[in-house]
């Protein structure tokens, strides 16, 4: 793809003009068509690492270091499924670390979703770290991602995670496998009798916790600083970085955090241990399974189609006495979370007005109708909070009802809690630019930011997705979150020179917001109202 003079040139912030070079050119790679072409591999040094399970060999790739499929934790099969990660058996030579490992078992749920990963299997706890560092002393900070996927589906070898862009800008960047679904979440009274931690599920979450030792472990060998570790996700992977904030398993192996979309506070919100044990043994029963010796003999992809009809109901977050010993608000609400900074927000249209209006037009008459389906008694309550007084806004208030439902509360409620219980500076945003129209042409440009839009944008890889028709303005809005977000891994602090002043968040007032968008620009929340209510509502 050429680019156009003005993103080589120009980055605009609101009516201000920036010179910039253009940083591909300066790494070392340039764009084609939906490429990045790799320049000419450097000398084969430095890619041989210590790690404390063995050696592994990596590879260069565009001037970076990268390795690919290191397993950090055993592989959890047969009396190993549905138990806690165990540690990695010790190899001898050299294991080379050039392909990414298996995905973790999950069915085919979202179309967007492009793995890289070497098929799919229960062995999935796998890492991949891409280095900018040339010796192990440098000490670069480190950004380890968790990917979304309604902790259902995804991979650390999506390209949408791929970690190119910011080790570029001098950070250590890992993506990180966790099981999923049944494998992941699921609860069991006996589960929970012959663990050693005296819990079950919360095995994908205490996986992401063997993955953040590992880094505390091993990182320095590749160049990072153990002692600057910032953990981020979107979706899935956001509502894992609130997880991991609350637990006391993991929340002293890193030092700053990061999440787009989503807290567990909010539409994952953890369940009571009983509740999900309850859960697990509906689905003991639905495979007639006597007991957990002929459920872990069961074939993998057998049970992975058994329990795909209830994934999203039965296999979850629990509060299970070690993971999570309480839930997570009133963890936070007691200041006992990760005492670290954090960045947080979500986009402007995280789900749709049909969310709540059904296939009704969108009328003042019909909206009444949908809230008080949904809220009863307290409908006139919520009324006067998001309804418009024409029908002409009914649309735009659907969608906001229906994404602060799905994801936005919860990710609101997070950052107030963190920004209420704790002393370090929290940064609030929305990401408003939609995606662009269609390569193909079937599908408009968005009116609002989707859910999972900023991805991309947010690590740099937009032309590693050739679905859209990226534009200058789309680049300028990368650069711009890239910086931030890159600044904040760095620091702990998302601002820096020439991009707009990113103010905190003060405790119980209206947020400072930093909008993310061509124009980008702080501003005063104004939706405080309706977070309050929802969070009355909720009874929290």
């Amino acid at each position: 793809m050429q680019l156009s003079r003005s993103i080589v040139e120009y980055i605009r912030f609101g009516n201000m003009k920036i010179r910039f070079r253009l940083i591909f050119l300066c790494c070392g790679i340039t764009l084609s068509g939906s490429n990045l072409i790799a320049a000419t591999p450097v000398a084969d040094t430095g890619l041989v690492v210590k790690t404390r399970s063995g050696l592994v060999e990596g590879t260069y790739e565009s001037g970076l270091r990268v390795f690919k499929g290191i397993p950090f934790a055993a592989p959890p099969v047969g009396q190993l499924r549905w138990r806690e990660p165990q540690p990695v058996q010790p190899w001898s030579g050299i294991r080379k670390a050039l392909a990414f490992g298996p995905r973790a078992m999950q069915p085919p749920i979202f179309g967007d979703m492009m793995f890289r990963s070497n098929g799919m299997s229960e062995d999935c706890l796998y890492l991949n770290v891409w280095s900018p560092a040339a010796k192990p002393d440098e000490k670069l900070p480190v950004l380890v991602y968790f990917y979304g996927g309604g902790l259902v589906a995804g991979d650390g070898s999506e390209f949408r995670y791929d970690g190119a862009a910011m080790a570029r800008r001098g950070i250590v960047t890992l993506t990180v496998n966790y099981r999923l679904g049944v494998f992941g979440f699921l609860c069991l009274p006996e589960l929970t009798k012959t663990s050693p931690l005296h819990a079950s599920g919360n095995y994908g979450l205490l996986d992401q916790a063997a993955a953040l030792r590992w880094v505390k472990d091993n990182i320095s060998a590749f160049g990072g600083d153990p002692g600057r570790v910032t953990i981020a996700g979107e979706s899935a992977g956001s509502i894992s970085v609130s997880a991991q904030m609350a637990s006391p398993v993991s929340r002293n192996l890193f030092a700053g955090a990061i999440g787009e979309s989503g807290a567990v506070m909010g539409s994952l919100e953890a369940m009571p241990l009983a509740a999900r044990e309850e859960q697990g043994k509906q689905f003991m029963t639905s495979v007639k399974a006597k007991d957990l010796a002929a459920l872990r003999q069961m074939d993998a992809n057998a049970v992975m189609e058994a329990a795909r009809a209830h994934q999203w109901e039965w296999f979850g977050i629990a509060v299970d006495g070690y993971f999570l010993p309480e839930p997570a608000d009133k963890i936070f609400a007691s200041g006992k979370q990760a005492n670290v900074p954090l960045l947080a927000g979500w986009n402007s249209e995280e789900s749709g007005s049909a969310a709540v209006l059904g296939n009704a037009a969108p009328t003042r008459a019909n909206f009444e109708k949908a809230v008080g389906r949904l809220y009863g008694n307290l409908a006139g309550k919520v009324m006067e909070v998001y309804a418009p007084p024409t029908d002409s806004g009914v649309a735009e208030a659907a969608r906001d009802l229906a994404g602060d439902r799905f994801i936005s509360f919860g990710t609101w409620k997070w950052i107030d809690m963190h920004a209420s219980y704790s002393i370090q500076p929290v940064y609030r945003y929305r990401y408003d630019r939609p995606r662009p129209a269609t390569r193909d042409g079937k599908e408009p440009a968005g009116k609002g930011a989707s859910h999972s839009a900023e991805i991309e944008y947010a690590l740099g890889n937009l032309p590693s997705n050739r679905v859209f028709d990226w534009q200058p303005e789309d680049y300028t809005v990368s650069l711009i979150l890239q910086e931030y977000f890159a600044n904040f891994v760095k620091t702990g602090n998302p601002n820096g020179i020439a991009l707009p002043l990113w103010k905190p968040v003060v405790a119980r007032q209206p947020a400072p917001v930093m909008i993310i968008d061509v124009r980008t620009r702080l501003e005063t929340e104004t939706t405080r109202n309706r977070y309050l209510l929802l969070n009355q509502i909720h009874g929290r």
